[in-house]
Order: C-alpha cells, then structure tokens, then sequence
C-alpha cells in the first residue's frame, strides 16, 4: 500500500524552500566557523604543543564534530520518521546554535589548561551531532512537497544553503578581522563569528517556526503507516541496506572527498603550505563560495533534465583529473617564490629511518628528541616541503637545503631546559639556511597570482557542485518514504562527516609525514576513484520514481 501525496502549491513552496534553505546556511555557518579560524583555535586552545602537532589537532577537533555526525543522523532520524521532519529540525538548529555560542564564551588554554581543548571538543561533538539530523530533515521536507519535475533543482538550494553558511562565516570573520586589527582579533574579537551564532539562532527559530509538517509525513502518521522500528526496517532488511550501501559507496564518499577538498582542504593548504596571508584567503574563499552558489542550482534543475547520475558521475571525473594539477598550480601562482626555492634548492633529510617519528603529536606526550625528529619538526612547522633520504644506522640527521648542510642533533640525554635550547639552536640555524636560499616565510602579495589561484580552485569548485546539486534530491529518491529519514541521513553523514571530516587533518598529517607537500591529496583521490566505479556500476537512476512508495 502506498501513501500519496500532493506537491505543494506554488504559492507554498515559496515559503518552504528558502525557509529550509535558510536554516540550514545558519546552521552551516555555526558549524563552518572554524574553519576561517583554524590557526587562531590551534594557539588558543592547543597552545601546549609544537606548532605542527597543535594545528593537527585542532584540524581534529574541526573533524570530531564529523565524527558524531552518524550517530547523530541515527538519533535524529529516527525522530524524524517517528514524530516528524519539522519538530526534528527545531530540535537540531537550537542544539546547534547554544553549542557554537558557547564555544564564543570558553576560557582559553592559558587560562585553564587541558580543560580548554577538552570543552572546545565537546562543543564540537554537540554541534556534530545537531547537524547529523539537520541536512537530512531539510531535504526531505523540500522534496517531499517539490513537484518531481523540479525536485532536483528545489532540493539544490540546500547545496546552495550551505554555499551561504560557509560564505557567511567567512564574512563575518573576515570583517571582524578588518574593524578589530589582527592584534585585537588573535587576542580575543575570534570569538566575535561564534558569539553572533545566537543572532542566526533566533532568525532561524523564527523562520522554521512558520512550517507545517510535511504533508507526505503527515497523511502517513495519519494512516497509521509510519514506521515503528526505522532502525530495524532501514538497516536489518536487505533490501534497504543494499540501498544504504549503494548510497554510501557511490555519491557520498565521493561527496566527502570532493566538496572537503574543494572547500575546506584547499583553504588549509593554502594558508597553511603555501603561506597566503590570512585575510587573504578568506576574501579568495568568499569570492570562490560567492561564485559557486549558483552552480549547484544549475546542476540541480540539470539533473532534472538528464538525470541525477550522469552529472554527479561527472563531477567526480572532473574532480579525479583537475585534484593534483590543480594544488599544483595554486602553488606555482599563489607562491612562486616557494616553487622556485624548492627547485633551486631543494630540502632533504639525511636520516636513519629509525631514528624519525612520523610528526604527529595530538596528546602533546612526544618529545622528539632524536636528531631526526629535532630537524623535521622544524621543517614541518614551517611547511617547507622535503624529501627522505635513508642513512645508515646511527647516522646523526642532516638537513641539506641545495647545497647547504645543517646538521642536527641528538637529544636524549638532556634535560627539559637543554633540550629546549637545543631545539631552538638547531631551528635557527635551518631557519637560516631556508632563508639564504630563498624560501619565503609569507608568500609574497606582489608575486602572487590571485586570479589564476581562482580559476584553478573554480574548476575544483565545478566538480564539487556538480556532484552536490542533484545529491539530496537522488538521496530522497532512493529510499521509501516510512524510513527516509533514519536511511538517507547515516550514509550522507558517514560520507561527509567520516570521509570529508577527517580529510583536513588526515591529509595534512600525511603531508607532515612524508614531507611531499602534495602526498595527502592521495586521501580524497582514492576515494573519489571508488566512488566513479560503484556509481557507474551500481547507482540507479532516479529522477522519474514518486516518493509515496512504502516498499
């Protein structure tokens, strides 16, 4: 038996789409906020660690929000196919909000110690979990009143919504950096883009306020039909599995790897590697989000021309082709003077193999004492990119820049004070060499080559897009109304918030470990090439079926 449902009148859904899409760009802000803020957030609450180690965890703290994103999609979405999509979306936007408001108001490392990171990452796993039920209710409620010749556009104003989130938090950050001086702004106006949160909060409260429940759930629960067991019904009966699987492995670990790297990895990368000013980059990201807006509209109103398959399979493909000649060429045209260092004087370290770490450090426990790990971590901290060579046992570290040699030291036998002398002796004196040499501390705002830094982070930019504008609407489609909910919302967040919310940090520690500046593109590559052969082997085409069924 199935349950049916008119779409909603014109008149209706000119109330329904942007007052989804509004929510969710605030609630995306509220979650996107770190990520203009990641340097100031690794110094303010990680301030115990060495630079390297402290940036990495705080990217990780940016991904354990992610990492509770599935568990939050099972807890909201079975709300969400037992009472319904509207009292569930009230429930994730006022979670989301409170916890990014606290964040504003938490004590600093300096001021509490351990305590700081560790309330800055529970906040984190608050918002994460809010957000798991978010996307997933805000979908759905378009496309459960869209017309189904226009779902595939209706439902990519949610692509476009969180363009805007990220947009929005760029601009705040960026203005606030602007009005306040980065003096003020590191000291404490950082917390000035959280704090505004309660603002968006009470917009967002106001605006869904205004919704009805969706009439497809609606005539369902007045049936009687809504499932009584979503977990069970979802992911014990093989039939919907297959569908979760196929969902996963298809459109959603490539949505991880790509939209993350076009939008979150490549702002890292570039303020972080290629040592663009700060300000910079977020006017770039601004410009690029701005940009990027109206592409997901037209990959969805597309997608209800051809098909949603076709255009998600070829954003992957452009994604998959342009990911490494594109961070190339950011490079060579955000800081030519680095590329040119790198091959006028290339750095390598001349090692024992067991005498080197790998450079991660997130509980701050790791002394790096040996003369291997005393050279790297000062080459890591600086982002210059390096090479290993093997040496034989016993060998004390080199560092050689072109042809230059720096010797490092071992340091196991000294004490607290020693060491840090050590440390800061060796450091200055690679410090010295990088410099002789050429290589730039900052990129240079003269050399750069801002537009086409633009035009490459575009075509990353187009593959994203085309893969996110028709995704909710294909999701949607897949699954049976009883259990849409709880079934779209786990593979959609295992994607993102596994796939895409450990990418920053699992791509910038294997770039700290191995010294190739590009090796952690490896990450989303791989993924991205598992998802092209399962969508094209497995995904069906969806943009024709109805959304009443049962089955």
């Amino acid at each position: 038996m199935s349950v049916a449902a008119s779409p909603a009148a014109p008149s209706n859904l000119r109330l329904v789409v942007p007052a989804s899409a509004a929510g969710t760009a605030f609630e995306w802000y509220d979650f996107f906020i770190f990520v203009p803020l990641s340097s100031i957030l690794a110094k303010t609450f990680f301030a115990g660690l060495n630079e390297a180690a402290a940036y990495i965890l705080a990217l990780a703290a940016f991904a354990a929000g992610f990492a509770f994103r599935p568990l939050g999609a099972l807890i909201f979405g079975r709300m969400g196919d037992l009472i319904g999509r509207k009292s569930t979306f009230l429930v994730t936007i006022s979670m989301m909000g409170a916890a990014t408001f606290a964040i504003g108001l938490l004590p600093t490392y300096a001021d509490v110690g351990l305590l700081a990171p560790v309330l800055f990452v529970l906040l984190r796993i608050v918002q994460g979990l809010a957000l798991g039920g978010e996307w997933g209710g805000a979908a759905i409620y378009i496309a459960e009143h869209a017309p189904v010749q226009r779902r595939g556009y209706l439902t990519s104003w949610m692509g476009s919504a969180a363009a805007f989130g990220l947009g929005g938090a760029l601009l705040v950050t960026l203005g606030t950096r602007l009005v306040m001086g980065e003096a003020a702004f590191d000291a404490w106006g950082w917390r000035v883009p959280f704090l505004v949160s309660a603002i968006l909060l009470a917009l967002s409260l106001w605006i869904r306020l205004k919704l009805h429940e969706s009439p497809m759930f609606q005539q369902l629960r007045d049936s009687g039909q809504q499932s009584k067991a979503p977990y069970r019904e979802s992911f014990g009966e093989w039939r919907n599995l297959k569908i979760v699987l196929i969902a996963l492995f298809s459109m959603m670990v490539a949505q991880g790897a790509v939209w993350y790297t076009a939008f979150f990895y490549s702002q890292f990368f570039i303020e972080r590697i290629v040592k663009v000013e700060p300000g910079a980059v977020n006017a770039l990201m601004i410009a690029l989000v701005a940009a990027s807006a109206p592409l997901y509209l037209f990959f969805g109103w597309l997608s209800d021309r051809i098909g949603r398959k076709p255009v998600m399979l070829s954003g992957m493909i452009i994604m998959a082709l342009a990911i490494f000649p594109g961070f190339q060429a950011v490079t060579r045209a955000a800081n030519p003077a680095l590329v040119e260092a790198t091959e006028r004087a290339p750095v390598s370290v001349v090692a024992d193999p067991a005498d080197c770490a790998l450079q991660f450090d997130p509980v701050g426990k790791s002394q790096f004492r040996s003369s291997c790990d005393l050279a790297k971590t000062v080459l890591a901290g600086a982002g210059i990119p390096y090479r290993n060579i093997a040496a034989p046992a016993g060998t004390i570290a080199e560092v050689h820049v072109g042809e230059v040699i720096v010797q490092s030291a071992d340091g196991h036998a000294l004490d607290a004070a020693a060491l840090t002398t050590l440390k800061a002796e060796i450091g200055g004196r690679i410090r010295a060499a990088l410099a002789a040499a050429g290589y730039p501390s900052m990129a240079d705002p003269a050399q750069a080559n801002m537009p086409r830094v633009f035009a490459w982070l575009m075509v990353l930019v187009l593959g994203a897009t085309a893969l996110y504008g028709p995704q909710a609407a294909c999701l949607v489609e897949l699954f049976p109304t009883r259990i849409r909910y709880t079934a779209l919302s786990l593979p959609y967040h295992i994607g993102t918030g596994w796939v895409g919310g450990f990418l920053p940090a699992t791509a910038y520690a294997m770039t700290v470990a191995t010294g190739d500046i590009y090796y952690g593109l490896w990450y989303p590559m791989v993924a991205i090439v598992l998802s092209i052969v399962v969508t094209a082997v497995f995904l069906p085409e969806t943009r024709h079926r109805a959304l009443d069924g049962l089955a």
